[in-house]
Parts: C-alpha cells; sequence; structure tokens
C-alpha cells in the first residue's frame, strides 16, 4: 500500500557530492529528470542522457553531475518511477 502524496517528501534530496545537492521534485511531469544544485546555481537534468534541459551549472559540476547521471541511471529511473507512484523516491549513492 503506497503513502498518500500528502505525507510523501514534495522534495526529497537524492544525493549529495562535492557541493551539488540532487533533488527530485515528485509533483513534476514529463522527461525524467533531477535538479541539480550548486550554491547560486540550478539546473535541471534528463535522468535518460544527462542533457541540460534548464539552467546552469558550472563546467566542473556539470561535468560531475552528468559523470553521477550514468553511472546511476537504472537508480535514477527507480526512484522517479516510485516518486511517480506516490512512494518516497529514497536515497541514491554519491559519486565516489
Amino acid at each position: 500500500m503506497s503513502r498518500p502524496l500528502s505525507t510523501v517528501p514534495a522534495v526529497p534530496r537524492l544525493s549529495a557530492f562535492y557541493g551539488i545537492v540532487i533533488y527530485l521534485y515528485t509533483r513534476e511531469h514529463g522527461v525524467a529528470h533531477v535538479h541539480a544544485r550548486y550554491g547560486e546555481h540550478e539546473a535541471v537534468v534528463a535522468i535518460a542522457n544527462g542533457q541540460l534541459l534548464e539552467g546552469h551549472l558550472p563546467p566542473r559540476q556539470r561535468r560531475l553531475v552528468l559523470e553521477w547521471t550514468n553511472l546511476r541511471r537504472a537508480e535514477l529511473l527507480d526512484a522517479w518511477e516510485r516518486a511517480g507512484r506516490g512512494e518516497p523516491a529514497g536515497t541514491i549513492e554519491p559519486l565516489p
């Protein structure tokens, strides 16, 4: 039995590494994506290919997010699916 949406955090923090924090907004639809924040920078990144959908990250942080997305793609897609069903997205290991 899944939990009602009101009891699932709206913006779960999936991971954090090298000053970058990755969030999954559970009430968003469309292309499976995550939000990456680094300081005052924020970007929306497609899970399927790591493409920057909107926003900006400095080049080094952009490369790190792309590397992490490539390494964790299956886990990210699972988290997206769980969130879409109103279940907790969980957490995902950071880059080493």
